[in-house]
């Protein structure tokens, strides 16, 4: 588990462009949207296109995505359950 969660941050880090940031410098259970990492609804889509591209995921109902993209820690289970690659 903890090798996918750093492999999530990197990605996050990545793909969101958080240059600058190391994985160590994000809490594995911060809120990835508001007063965490503070995310907004565009790095919500990137977040989507990260885990169809990456894991095969398609989040089937929007609103499940609350709830996956709580914190890396809350990604890294959806992923670790739900993942096609």
């Amino acid at each position: 588990m903890n090798e996918l969660v750093n492999e999530l941050k990197l990605q996050l880090i990545d793909a969101l462009n958080l240059d600058g940031m190391t994985p160590e410098e994000i809490d594995d259970n911060a809120p990835l949207f508001g007063d965490g990492l503070g995310l907004d609804s565009i790095d919500a889509l990137e977040l989507i296109v990260l885990l169809e591209k990456n894991y095969g995921i398609k989040l089937a109902n929007p609103a499940e995505g609350k709830e996956i993209f709580r914190s890396v820690v809350a990604l890294a289970e959806y992923v670790g359950k739900n993942r096609k690659k």
